[in-house]
């Protein structure tokens, strides 16, 4: 998975912090930018092109949650189910505007989607995570304990195979199964 990052943003007023006004959403095509825009403020999370942050939010859109408050793009999970395991919702990049960190909302968006029809056959989360990034596993780990499932990781797409600019292995990590029950 993408690391977890945050936007710097304008500082949050009082009473921002609350989570009680923020608008959880499949995104639209409209969304395209400011999912590009929120990504690019994220480093290191890697930059897809504006076009492939518009077909997330249109072919993807009902495994993927735009957050917003008073219109302005505070979260974003892409995610997808791989069309070879129907049973996994494949969680691609998060990203939380500094305005928004503290809310556990990286956690409430993954959640989101899970609660979506279209992730009623879903058993398995996975995702990649570089050995380095401790908000990730903090994030999936939290999420594994949260759906009462266990959690595995081995390296996936190495570094010196995969990666020619250098960029750290990324290890696959799975959690699951869990119950239905389980879920939101």
């Amino acid at each position: 998975m993408e690391s977890l990052q945050t936007v710097p943003a304008r500082s949050p007023e009082a009473g921002e912090r609350s989570g009680g006004d923020l608008g959880f959403s499949a995104p639209g095509a409209e969304d395209g930018p400011a999912v590009h825009a929120l990504i690019a403020a994220c480093p290191p999370l890697d930059q897809n092109s504006v076009y492939a942050n518009l077909l997330q939010c249109t072919h993807f859109a009902d495994t993927c949650v735009a957050v917003k408050r008073e219109g302005r793009l505070v979260g974003w999970v892409s995610g997808y189910i791989p069309p070879q395991e129907p049973d996994v919702l494949f969680v691609w990049q998060v990203a939380v505007a500094e305005e928004a960190r503290g809310l556990g909302l990286a956690k409430r968006m993954i959640r989101h989607i899970l609660d979506r029809a279209s992730c009623a056959g879903v058993a398995r989360i996975k995702t990649t995570i570089t050995p380095d990034n401790g908000a990730s596993w903090a994030l999936f780990k939290g999420l594994a304990k949260g759906l009462e499932a266990d959690i595995s990781d081995a390296p996936w797409f190495l570094k010196d195979k995969h990666f020619p600019n250098g960029h750290e292995t990324e290890h696959l990590v799975t959690i699951g199964p869990f119950a239905a029950d389980r879920r939101p």
